[in-house]
């Protein structure tokens, strides 16, 4: 049910619309922090409600569980600052719930007083309950943090705390609690990379072509880009490669790839300088893992 007759319009079409925008772009602060990792929640609940005349509950009770089949997504910000619960019913209501630690602290059990309206708490605690269409415009409240667990890139296994409400420093209130139980953390991506001491110097096109191998604990594709200097007759010879290769758990996998000079001087026999780079997406966090080396090359006549 939604409480009908809205007070204060002005002010509260204001944080509607703040909060729907927010919604939108998947942001609720000005300035973009430390990368977030998003994930569904396996298992967990979420509960509140607020007394007669709270805007943001209408003085209703609302209930949400995975078990019910209500979709609960959690995003943990990497620098263990931000804990954030995005909540769709399968009634349709829609629920967003931000916790934060005042600026240059993490997030952890204990009690927070004197919260105000996240993203815009700076050096104190923030919080921020809003969704189906309504928002604070500002607020106050309290949270207390039973249990949390960070994994790596944000990534949160538990999450157990009550929090307390209040708009536009009303004395009516919203309270409620989330509870979230995940699976352990994946590893994050290993990758490996290995740079062929040994390549061919092709008199034909001038190219300097190197080999080597990627391994990897993750099924990737993986890009090998690179570097190449030479020196001779007091000219340098530089030139860039790039390849791709899919890689799998178990053996390293083969690379090869041709270094185009940038200049009328082709690569020529004798010793360069290699720069490579071996990047890929890790499948569980979406974050772009780079490994690299310099190592000198012997080009043979090819």
């Amino acid at each position: 049910m939604r409480p009908s007759t809205p007070r204060r319009a002005v002010a509260r079409l204001t944080a509607v619309l703040a909060l729907a925008l927010a919604m939108a772009t998947g942001t609720t602060g000005l300035v973009a922090g430390p990368a977030a990792h998003a994930q569904p929640v396996t298992e967990g609940t979420f509960a509140f409600s607020g007394d007669e005349g709270d805007w943001v509950s209408g003085g209703q009770s609302y209930a949400y569980s995975t078990a019910s089949q209500d979709r609960l997504t959690i995003t943990g910000s990497e620098d263990h600052r931000t804990v954030s619960v995005a909540v769709d019913g399968v009634n349709g209501d829609w629920w967003h719930l931000d916790f934060s630690a005042p600026t240059g602290k993490a997030l952890a059990p204990g009690t927070y007083t004197d919260a105000t309206r996240h993203p815009f708490n700076e050096a104190g605690p923030g919080l921020s309950l809003g969704g189906n269409g309504r928002g604070c415009n500002t607020l106050t409240g309290t949270f207390t943090i039973a249990a949390l667990e960070f994994g790596p890139q944000g990534y949160v296994k538990s999450f157990d705390a009550t929090f307390e409400q209040h708009c536009e420093g009303g004395t009516t209130a919203a309270r409620g609690e989330i509870h979230v139980n995940n699976p352990a953390p994946p590893a994050e991506l290993g990758l490996g990379l290995a740079v062929a001491l040994d390549g061919t110097a092709n008199a034909l096109n001038g190219k300097a072509v190197l080999h080597g191998t990627v391994s990897c604990d993750k099924p990737v594709r993986v890009d090998v880009t690179g570097d190449v200097t030479q020196v001779k007759k007091r000219k340098i010879i530089r030139g860039s490669y790039a390849t791709s290769v899919a890689c799998a758990p178990g053996a390293p996998v083969a690379w090869t790839a041709a270094a185009v000079p940038s200049g009328d001087v082709p690569f020529q026999r004798g010793d360069v300088e290699v720069e490579a780079r071996a990047s890929a997406t890790d499948p569980d966090y979406d974050r772009t893992v780079t490994v690299a080396e310099t190592v000198a090359v012997h080009l043979r006549k090819g």
